[in-house]
Formats: C-alpha cells, sequence, structure tokens
C-alpha cells in the first residue's frame, strides 16, 4: 500500500460534538452503545457460508505493512472478534475472498483516515472528503460546510486522539464488502462566525466523541479504495 495516505483501500472519519450538532441530519443521532441498525442486521443474519465476504482497510505509508498474498490466520482473526459469531464469519470469509486483509492493518489505516476526514471537513477541504467518501456521504457533509459557510461560520478544531477503534461488523453481499467499526476518539473543537465569536463548542475543552462508520468496496472493482457509506453517533 503507499500513496496520499494509502486512501487506496481506506477512510476513517471522526466528528466532534460540535460537528455532529451540524450533521445532525447527516450522521444521525444515538445514545448509549447500542448496535447500530448494520451491527444488528449482521448478527441476526443467518450464518456465514465459504461463499460470503467482507473487507479490510489500508493504510498510509508509516502504517504496519499487510503481508503481500498471505491468508490471516485464525488467531489474528480472534483477537478482532470472537470465534461462532457473525463478525468473526465475516472477517474469515473476506480472508478466504482477499489475500491482503489483516484487521490489524486494516485498523491502523482506519484511525489515520479517521483524523484526515475531520480535519478536512473542519477545514471545508471537498476535494480530500470527495477522495474519501460515498457519494451520499459526500453530498451530506458538502451541504453541511455549504450550510456553514453561508453563514461565515468557521470551525476551529484540534485532533487530539484515538482512545479506541474495534471492528463491531463485517459482511460481503453481491461481493460488495462491508466493515463496520466503533472509533472512540477525542477533540477539541468550536465553529466560531465571523467576527471570531464562539457560536458552538469549546476552544479549550477536550471532548469524547463515539461513532460508528461502515466503510464498503465493491471486490469486482479494480478500484482499491474503501468508501465510507454511513455513519452514526453513539
Amino acid at each position: 500500500m503507499s500513496g496520499l495516505f494509502d486512501i487506496y483501500s481506506i477512510i476513517f472519519l471522526v466528528i466532534a460534538v460540535v460537528i455532529f450538532m451540524r450533521l445532525g441530519s447527516v450522521l444521525g443521532r444515538r445514545t448509549g452503545s447500542e448496535p447500530t441498525p448494520f451491527e444488528r442486521r449482521i448478527e441476526k443474519s443467518p450464518p456465514a457460508s465459504g461463499n460470503d465476504n467482507v473487507v479490510p482497510l489500508p493504510t498510509r505509508d508509516d502504517a504496519p505493512a499487510t503481508p503481500g498474498g498471505s491468508a490471516v490466520n485464525a488467531a489474528a482473526l480472534a483477537k478482532h472478534a470472537e470465534p461462532g459469531t457473525k463478525t468473526h464469519d465475516g472477517m474469515t470469509a473476506i480472508s478466504a475472498a482477499t489475500s491482503d486483509f489483516d484487521p490489524d492493518h486494516f485498523l491502523a489505516g482506519a484511525k489515520m483516515a479517521y483524523e484526515m476526514i475531520v480535519t478536512a471537513f473542519a477545514d471545508g477541504d471537498r476535494a480530500t472528503l470527495e477522495n474519501l467518501l460515498d457519494k451520499d456521504v459526500f453530498d451530506g457533509f458538502v451541504s453541511a460546510i455549504d450550510d456553514r459557510e453561508s453563514r461565515k461560520e468557521h470551525v476551529e478544531s484540534t485532533f487530539v486522539g484515538i482512545e479506541s477503534a474495534k471492528i463491531s461488523a463485517a459482511e460481503l453481499e453481491d461481493r460488495t464488502a462491508r466493515v463496520g467499526v466503533r472509533f472512540v476518539s477525542e477533540l477539541i473543537s468550536a465553529t466560531k462566525n465571523d467576527d471570531g465569536a464562539i457560536i458552538e463548542g469549546d476552544p479549550t475543552a477536550v471532548q469524547t466523541v463515539r461513532d460508528v462508520w461502515t466503510f464498503a468496496r465493491d471486490l469486482r472493482a479494480k478500484d482499491p479504495n474503501w468508501k465510507l457509506v454511513a455513519t452514526e453517533a453513539v
């Protein structure tokens, strides 16, 4: 994997509470740690067969390299999902369908993209977002940025770090691979108006953000890029 943060296989994202407030209609608000619709569907689905497949995510150059051409061993998969669960079945299927799937590698890349997208949204960097997001999600983010700019507001954001990232769901449907990741991150964020007055947030307070992101990739396509297809705040 190489180049441009290895956008070639993964995208991630993290948004502060302030950003979630602005993107409420895009991200969807949730409370507690209940499963998302994608996670519930995976857990209720029939056991995975040998033809089912799931997907991994890549990273940028300084992320751990994926062992080329080798299947992920059972111990590596079991570290991320308990054997017998739908998530484990999904990861097992994807490792059989694509030799470069490694959950450690996937999450390392996801963490980097997570920060990348948050920063791009705060900066109004549409070009970066377009490379990382599914069209529907991209349109929602751009709409929020346009709305913010029309009010002459801007976001000042500092990404503190990711406390945890965990694969929470995985599946393959008609050769479209989907992976859900639960993130817990910390961010300092404030929205200011054209005069510099704070509209939302606190430029001195660290906020904890919890979200679930779903990434997808068509395994039939030559394009190895993963796109963010759904987000939910938890």
